[in-house]
């Protein structure tokens, strides 16, 4: 892409809105069904997942060892979520949705699409699918530029 006048200072006011608007994602308080943002992340790939290892959470959620531990704990001591020793390897743990696990994340699943549901109807018309490659493009080059956590390091 060719630098053009002006183009990062939109690109930095766009990804600015786009951190204010979606705020309420990155609280550590619950925003639905109990559980943060971050926490459903957790139980939506346990749930997509059979064999998650605890290790697999870090990258996924793109933060700390610390901060994945921190996201895990209260999903144990609720009971959504139970940690197993591997069969294959005594030093790996997976994690497994447990019936309340799979309900409340049922739960958070309906009232995300509710959400989802009422930002795509905020779109213009027939530009739906269009924006969505946008977007994701433009989180794919930040990625490239940037690392996944790295920021301008």
């Amino acid at each position: 892409m060719k630098k053009k006048e002006g183009h990062p200072a939109k690109l930095i006011d766009v990804f600015v809105g786009l951190a204010q608007a979606t705020r309420c994602f990155r609280q550590d308080t619950a925003f639905c069904g109990g559980v943060t943002f971050h926490q459903f992340i957790i139980l939506n790939a346990a749930a997509k997942n059979k064999d998650l290892r605890i290790s697999d959470l870090h990258s996924l959620l793109a933060v700390e060892k610390s901060t994945t531990t921190r996201l895990l704990n209260p999903l144990l001591e609720k009971g959504l979520l139970t940690r197993e020793k591997s069969a294959s390897d005594s030093r790996i743990f997976g994690l497994t949705l447990t019936k309340s696990g799979e309900e409340t994340h049922r739960q958070v699943q309906l009232c995300l699409e509710e959400f989802f549901n009422k930002v795509a109807a905020n779109l213009p018309a027939g530009k739906e699918e269009n924006i969505l490659q946008a977007v994701q493009i433009w989180i794919n080059a930040i990625k490239n530029a940037a690392g996944v956590c790295n920021g301008c390091q």
